[in-house]
């Protein structure tokens, strides 16, 4: 199994201490095996929807915010990628669908993951595969005996 580093960026102020959280969600992940990635630095950033609408703008031609921005690894760089995820979006989103706010940041950083392993959501077919996936990484992480926790300060 290849090494995987995390490096975590809040941006996001209110978003309190998110390390210990994101750092098991992603252990268990790579642990498992089910979804693998490629090896070496895992990049994850807490932003805004401001932030994440100027990141999607200037890399995919959209200026809208949305839930969680993917950058591939880079093995020249010894990067395993870059997840970006909108803490807004999450809050807003768990708030609309009635879910605790740290399962719906789980599961961005989930997605986030997936894409990293291959998955992809544009065509029809392969969203119900990334649905199924997430489900699945889901199960993993509340198969855990402490609960991951991202809380709101």
């Amino acid at each position: 199994m290849p090494t995987l580093s995390l490096e975590i960026n809040n941006q996001y102020s209110a978003l309190a201490d998110p390390g210990a959280a994101a750092t098991r969600l992603f252990e268990t992940l790579h642990a498992a095996g089910t979804f693998p990635i490629t090896g070496g630095e895992l990049s994850i950033v807490f932003v805004d929807d401001r932030q994440i609408a100027h990141v999607h703008a200037d890399f995919m031609d959209d200026p809208t915010p949305t839930d969680v921005i993917t950058f591939p690894a880079d093995t020249s760089m010894e990067s395993a990628g870059e997840i970006i995820v909108s803490v807004d979006h999450a809050r807003s989103r768990a708030e609309e669908l009635g879910e605790p706010f740290s399962r719906e940041l789980s599961l961005y950083l989930i997605h986030g993951w997936l894409h990293l392993a291959g998955y992809d959501d544009r065509a029809e077919a392969d969203r119900a595969k990334m649905r199924e996936a997430e489900q699945l990484a889901l199960s993993l992480i509340d198969a855990q005996i402490e609960p991951i926790e991202f809380r709101l300060s």
